[in-house]
């Protein structure tokens, strides 16, 4: 069998063997990109166990590309909210990303939303940057709540929007 690359994997909706991948690429992705940038209280909070909970939860309004137990990337939304991107390292500098950020912006537009938002770690230069080459506006600083265990966690973030075609 020919190894596919990151970029040839179809979206699909996430198996039950993807769930523990899922959550350690998560995790991983997380703690990379987030970890030295917010408050320790959130950190503390970004455990294993609680993003395999939220996987799970996402249920429909997750994707996923890559083979079945050996996900690459995830993109999950929320209400208007894109809620969740990470690639795997090895997803990295394929447009694998890109397809998933488009496929997470197709579903929100089926839902009828037309003004989406996502909302990025102020620190989180690459990602910034990769929303705004992908159409997004940065609309700035702002108080933004994400989800934790015992309901929600307020700091400060960089909240992106981009109208979609519905």
């Amino acid at each position: 069998m020919v190894a596919r690359k990151p970029d040839h994997w179809p979206i699909r909706k996430a198996e039950a063997a993807d769930i523990d991948p899922l959550a350690q690429l998560w995790f991983d992705g997380w703690m990379e990109a987030h970890e030295a940038h917010v408050p320790r209280e959130l950190t503390e909070q970004r455990t294993l166990e609680s993003l395999r909970t939220r996987i799970k939860a996402f249920a429909d309004d997750l994707r996923t590309a890559g083979p079945a137990g050996a996900p690459l990337g995830f993109c999950a939304i929320k209400g208007q909210e894109l809620d969740q991107l990470f690639v795997a390292p090895e997803g990295r500098g394929t447009d694998l990303a890109g397809r998933l950020l488009k496929d997470g912006e197709d579903r929100l537009a089926a839902n009828g939303v037309r003004d989406a938002y996502l909302l990025c770690v102020i620190e989180n230069a690459r990602a910034a940057r990769f929303y705004a080459r992908m159409g997004w506006q940065n609309r700035g600083v702002v108080d933004g709540t994400v989800s934790v265990q015992d309901g929600g966690f307020t700091f400060r973030v960089l909240r992106f929007e981009k109208r979609l075609k519905i």
